[in-house]
């Protein structure tokens, strides 16, 4: 039942906009599926869904790891995730802030974490800041680097 679930959420954020837990909640419940916000929640982590700008400039969910697309095409989605939602990136010490649209900085900083991970301690998001920790000055710097490229 869990992966039909989510199979059918996944058809639905890529046949649809969906901006809110609540809409996609309520879609599923009206399919039969019974469904709580936390089910959602979870399955939006599983699936590693995050929200992006779309063409038409609506902020929707989508799925940042696409089951039939390349690992290059991948690495692409979250570049082009990171630069949409992104406003500045700043440094100080072994720490970088990210500041982001209102609602964006989740599906940058799973972008950050995807593309990047490997240079980075931990990183923390919340609605339009996200926070990193480096192991120190220089990779902070490196890092804050290779982050501004995409934008």
């Amino acid at each position: 039942m869990k992966n039909k679930r989510q199979d059918t959420l996944l058809k639905m954020i890529r046949e649809n906009v969906i901006s809110t837990q609540e809409d996609l909640m309520n879609s599923l419940l009206s399919l039969g599926y019974k469904v709580t916000q936390s089910t959602i929640s979870r399955d939006i982590k599983e699936l590693r869904i995050v929200k992006a700008l779309d063409s038409e400039g609506n902020y929707r969910y989508t799925c940042a790891f696409d089951n039939g697309a390349t690992e290059n095409d991948n690495l692409g989605k979250y570049a082009d995730i990171f630069s949409s939602s992104v406003i500045s990136i700043n440094h100080s010490m072994n720490d970088i802030v990210i500041k982001c649209y209102p609602g964006m900085a989740s599906g940058a900083c799973v972008a950050v974490d995807s593309l990047y991970g490997n240079m980075i301690l931990g990183s923390l998001a919340g609605d339009d800041t996200i926070f990193i920790i480096t192991n120190g000055e220089e990779a902070a710097t490196e890092l804050a680097k290779e982050l501004n490229k995409m934008l």
